[in-house]
């Protein structure tokens, strides 16, 4: 017997626009201990067919069809009766762990309701039970911790005490819904392992709803393809992988840039969620184009005599905290603390780390937006550290930036023609109102989208299409530095490959410098020339592309490589598989000497005394003491 069984899923929204069919006649069966993929784009009704087997639906969907855990059917159970089975047999792990506990209560406290209210534990029973499971999941110093509030967790921590909460009553089925879409690719890493270890030593069936393909790779033995609410295809993962069927997953795998590429080529796009038509028409559009998918396309490489187009030099950038008590010293967070970086025109710097590590800051002290505390900043040979607001004015058409939240970076009371046209206003007042609405006009159709958007709103258009209006805003000007500050980890994969395919395009028409932040490895090795690694503040490593990402010099990068899932079953589950274990340390309090030694393999004792500063090794730049030492043993085959 299956442990459970999907048949002929239906699940219909009743909204004021009209009847929404978010699921349409799915069906599927798992085993007992299988681990089952789901992927698709959103809206694909990924989600939503969990939300039905669990019976946690918004008041206005309705559910038809057949949902059975061991034979016994949970489509129109009463709710008494789910109740005995969520929690206790079935449970789940939601995308954001902050938004799924409650802030008012400690980890405990939450966690304990699940025991007594399936097992009828007394508080003193439960806690003990809490504890074994907090500890399993590698929550350090668990006996301490548990009595703490969600916000005193980091956002990897607060998802191993989902995990653990998930497995209090040793569930059949684990329903993981994005469970590592907000995190850092070495939390991701360390929450991918854990989900192993739950598979093996419980016997957890699970469920994982994903847009990473790489994370199906590694960690599932079955694959189902949704979109559109309809099953595109389904099997077992080597062949989804290696001899997909339907169109849409051969669409949905081309539009993946993969750390493992030996040549850049362009990424497949898939224009509408319109099933296979949708699919075979993106294909066939891509395959009549210069550079299709799967072929390589030429990058045109900046010229490295040029003048440097911006020159940072020692920037630290400084914050003076709230005191924690009244005759206590203001602590003194050191976001950006030392830097210095040099990008020329045409050119594209990938900036890398983990949350925390100071990439937004950065980025934001380029562009004047939060003061420098020490440093210089120079554009286009003008120093613009110090200047006010007024003479920053001038400049500022220079350089301009791409925001991660696309819709969140848009006014929505204003039409799209307005928004783009907003710098044109602001640093050409007295451009004639023609020549403003033709330039609007041109670049709108330059980024895809065409002049007759002009006079709608930002909520009519979808995610992929608001980045490509604040990139229309951003590039208005023909600025010379643009600042991609995780312009793609909000989006589709599909989405995704169109701004990357985007930005490459609009780079070599105008030659554009690019500052792109982002956490995604594999996009940044694809869209850069050179990369530079943070940790917690200061650069660990600078490299181009090839070199950092085949022969990686600091521990850290090696560490961030190791952690990025490969979308080939094969290369995934054969790697090494050494997540980088702990969390980045408080910059308000880092560790004395080398930031990283704390989580670093290749310790030594000068680490904790001395500081290391960057220097030439081999073809990168290396904050490293024990850089050569690590050289070497890449040379010889024994580092990754």
């Amino acid at each position: 017997m299956s442990l459970l069984t999907v048949n002929r899923l239906n699940v219909r929204f009743h909204t004021p626009d009209g009847e929404v069919h978010a699921v349409r006649d799915l069906s599927f069966a798992m085993a007992a201990g299988e681990t089952l993929g789901i992927v698709g784009e959103s809206g694909s009704g990924k989600s939503q067919t969990m939300m039905a087997v669990m019976g946690l639906l918004a008041a206005n969907g309705r559910v038809e069809g057949s949902v059975c855990y061991r034979g016994e059917e949970l489509v129109g159970m009463p709710v008494a009766q789910l109740r005995a089975i969520r929690g206790r047999k079935i449970s789940m792990i939601f995308q954001d762990p902050m938004t799924s506990m409650n802030p008012y209560m400690t980890v405990f406290d939450q966690m304990a309701q699940v025991l007594i209210h399936h097992e009828g534990l007394s508080r003193r029973a439960a806690r003990s039970r809490c504890v074994e499971m907090l500890e399993a999941v590698r929550i350090p110093e668990a006996g301490r911790r548990i009595d703490m509030y969600p916000h005193e967790f980091s956002g990897g921590m607060r998802q191993r005490v989902m995990i653990a909460s998930a497995l209090l009553c040793r569930p059949d089925l684990l329903i993981a819904d994005e469970p590592t879409t907000a995190l850092d690719v070495t939390v991701q890493a360390q929450i991918l392992d854990l989900m192993r270890e739950v598979r093996r030593e419980f016997g957890t069936a699970i469920i994982l709803i994903t847009h990473d393909l790489g994370v199906v790779a590694g960690l599932c033995e079955r694959v189902l393809v949704m979109n559109g609410g309809q099953e595109m295809e389904s099997g077992p993962v080597r062949d989804i992988f290696y001899r997909p069927q339907h169109l849409y997953t051969r669409a949905l795998l081309a539009a993946v840039p993969r750390l493992d590429e030996q040549e850049i080529r362009r990424l497949a796009t898939i224009e509408a969620a319109g099933g296979a038509r949708a699919a075979a028409n993106s294909l066939a559009t891509e395959a009549g184009e210069a550079a299709a998918p799967g072929e390589t396309v030429a990058r045109s490489e900046p010229d490295p005599s040029a003048p440097p187009l911006l020159d940072v030099s020692d920037l630290r950038v400084h914050f003076r905290l709230t005191p924690p008590s009244l005759f206590a010293a203001a602590p003194l967070l050191k976001a950006v603390d030392g830097v210095d970086l040099v990008l020329r025109p045409g050119e594209t710097l990938g900036v890398v780390g983990e949350s925390g590590c100071g990439k937004s800051t950065l980025a934001r002290a380029v562009l004047r937006l939060v003061p420098a505390t020490t440093g210089r900043i120079s554009l286009l040979g003008d120093d613009i550290t110090t200047l006010d607001r007024l003479a920053m004015r001038t400049h500022r058409r220079d350089m301009q930036v791409i925001f991660q939240d696309p819709l969140a970076s848009l006014n929505p009371r204003m039409t799209v023609g307005d928004i783009v046209a907003e710098p044109l206003h602001t640093h050409y007042p007295r451009t004639p109102r023609k020549e403003v609405r033709d330039r609007v006009s041109r670049m709108l159709t330059r980024v895809g989208l065409g002049p007759q958007i002009i006079n709608r709103y930002p909520h009519e258009f979808s995610g992929g299409q608001c980045q490509r209006i604040g990139i229309a805003r951003a590039l208005v000007l023909e600025p010379e530095l643009v600042v991609c500050d995780e312009p793609v980890s909000a989006l589709d994969v599909s989405i995704q490959a169109q701004i990357v395919n985007l930005l490459m395009d609009i780079q070599a028409e105008m030659n554009l410098a690019l500052i792109f932040i982002a956490h995604d490895l594999a996009v940044v090795r694809h869209i850069s020339h050179r990369i530079m690694v943070m940790y917690l503040g200061r650069v660990a490593e600078i490299s181009d592309r090839v070199a950092l990402y085949e022969r990686p010099m600091h521990p850290y990068t090696q560490a961030l490589i190791r952690s990025v899932p490969i979308p080939d079953p094969d290369r995934e589950r054969d790697k090494a598989y050494r997540p980088l274990q702990g969390d980045l340390p408080s910059p308000v309090d880092p560790p004395s000497g080398c930031a990283f030694r704390t989580r670093c393999p290749h310790v030594v004792a000068r680490c904790a005394e001395e500081v290391p500063v960057l220097r030439q090794v081999g073809d990168s730049l290396v904050a490293c003491h024990e850089a050569e030492r690590v050289r070497a043993a890449i040379d010889r085959g024994e580092a990754a």
